[in-house]
């Protein structure tokens, strides 16, 4: 028997045996999904580079560029200018766009204490080539800002000593023989430091960002010893004094309608049982009623859920944060709290999409369906802007964004099955479905806004802190840090100077004794008369 199959001829692929025909289909079908996973995986790995470019070297605020080449998802009118339907009638009415603020300098603020410097011509300059004398018919005026060196002085307390010298104090042994006036009571009793230079310290390290070892330096530029450790003694000891108001304002945070919530990295030193190196965490959240807007920082050595759970212990009302599941842990079996998403990080995800991602036209697309979101919600705030037509902005805004809703969720919908779930753009839209019911409970409340970037915001300063002191030496340390940031970022969300509010509070706190007396150093009480 011999081969009929001549060399170089081929075996028809039908006439192989079946099961050597389905062994290379089987083959192929491995191979053909082995280069689809490689051809994922180097889009993937291509775009964690490319992102990792442009973050490295790219502007980061997240602002997409016209380019004339992604035509917007709404035209241009549809954008600027925004219809709310009206009660009655059923007619639109036109929300007006925001005046263009005018070119040129700004001028100096009214409030800065002025002093004048007249610059006149000499007497003999004043009389007219005709003889009559000239008259005064205006003036040119201009404004310059000056400033002096930080000055220091002491203030030496003297508390004169009274006695007897006739009975030497025998006639009255109820009273003490030698008699003086009462000290002057002191948040840091026996120190040289006073509530100004307190208040200077402590903004200067959590608003200006400024260590102590360099305020060492500040203070010995102008010949004055201060220590680095002093400093640090002295805002625990305060911390300690004050410590009656952060419960306060606990109390305050968890009586306003919303309360949002985030948390950062922390290094923290000298944890018992865990390494210098290890990540803590400062867990912010920002609430309160209208005129009482609180900011509250917590310590806590790790990102745990149940951190947040003890802290929104008694609270009722809207939660919003980020997708960070620690929320959802501390919030399951608790039917008081609504939780609500955030907008802004759902763009994020897009955005950054949009810049590595070879198709950024899809990506583009999902910003542009959030930008019109803030559009509406921004025309919308301007337009019912007081406590009195809350009701009536909620209700326009739910019919405003009921039709962008609806198209951006069947967009997402649609769009999940055309992208690998893996790459930027599958985890934008994939992060924005799971989280969509949380997104869009914004628009129940007026008192809730499509982000969460109010309390990102309030992040911020400790972030740029840490920058600079990097780390804390203790967990004494960081509570009490965390307690001034409260106080300064408080005060500054009421409309205060952080320095004089802490000024102020510092004066008044060692003559504190009741719940009464600490309510009126909230911010939103002490200036009041």
């Amino acid at each position: 028997m011999h081969d009929e199959t001549a060399p170089g001829m081929t075996v028809p692929f039908e006439t192989l045996n079946p099961a050597v025909l389905s062994y290379i289909k089987e083959l192929e079908a491995r191979y053909t999904q082995q280069l689809r996973e490689i051809k994922n995986e180097y889009i993937i790995l291509k775009e964690k580079y490319d992102l990792l470019i442009y973050k490295r070297f790219v502007r980061s605020a997240e602002r997409l560029l016209a380019d004339g080449k992604q035509p917007l998802l709404f035209n241009a009118e549809e954008i600027k200018t925004v219809t709310v339907p009206e009660n009655t009638g059923g007619g639109f009415e036109e929300v007006k766009s925001h005046a263009r603020r005018k070119a040129g300098r700004k001028a100096i603020d009214p409030k800065i204490p002025r002093e004048e410097k007249i610059i006149d011509l000499e007497e003999s300059e004043k009389t007219c080539a005709c003889g009559s004398n000239l008259t005064r018919i205006g003036e040119e005026t201009n404004e310059k800002l000056h400033i002096e060196p930080p000055r220091i002085y002491a203030v030496k307390t003297i508390r004169p000593k009274y006695a007897c010298r006739h009975c030497e104090g025998t006639a009255d042994e109820e009273k003490k023989t030698v008699r003086v006036a009462p000290a002057e009571p002191s948040v840091i009793p026996k120190s040289i430091v006073s509530p100004s230079l307190l208040s200077t310290v402590i903004v200067q390290k959590y608003e200006d960002h400024l260590p102590f070892y360099r305020q060492e330096k500040q203070f010995a530029r102008i010949m004055v010893t201060i220590s680095r450790q002093d400093m640090s003694n002295w805002q625990r000891l305060a911390y300690n004094k004050i410590e009656p108001l952060f419960g306060l304002m606990e109390e305050t945070l968890k009586s306003g309608p919303v309360i949002q919530m985030d948390e950062t990295t922390a290094l923290v030193m000298g944890e018992e049982g865990r390494d210098d190196t290890q990540k803590s965490y400062v867990w912010v959240a920002l609430g309160g009623p209208p005129g009482k807007k609180t900011a509250v920082y917590k310590y806590r050595r790790t990102r745990c859920g149940e951190h947040a759970k003890k802290l929104l212990e008694g609270y009722g009302g809207y939660l919003q944060t980020d997708g960070y599941a620690g929320y959802d842990s501390a919030l399951k079996g608790n039917g008081k709290i609504i939780h609500a998403g955030c907008f802004a990080h759902a763009r994020r995800n897009f955005f950054e999409a949009a810049q590595v991602n070879t198709n950024t036209g899809t990506a583009k697309k999902g910003v542009e369906f959030i930008k019109t979101l803030y559009v509406i919600e921004s025309k919308l705030r301007k337009k019912y802007g007081g406590e009195e037509d809350l009701k009536k902005f909620c209700r326009v805004r739910r019919l405003c964004v009921s039709r962008p809703l609806k198209d951006f969720k069947e967009w997402l919908v649609n769009t999940k099955d055309c992208v690998p779930p893996s790459t930027l753009l599958g985890k934008a839209v994939c992060y924005s479905l799971s989280q969509w019911d949380k997104l869009v409970r914004y628009i129940e409340s007026p008192y809730l806004t499509p982000d969460n970037n109010a309390c990102e915001n309030a992040v911020r300063p400790f972030v740029l802190g840490r920058k600079s002191w990097m780390f804390n030496k203790s967990p004494e340390g960081a509570e009490s840090s965390c307690g001034m940031y409260s106080l300064i970022q408080t005060a500054k969300l009421n409309g205060l100077n952080p320095f004089d509010y802490l000024k102020t509070l510092f004066e008044k706190a060692p003559y504190a004794s009741s719940r009464e007396d600490w309510e009126k150093l909230l911010p939103w009480n002490i200036f009041k008369i």
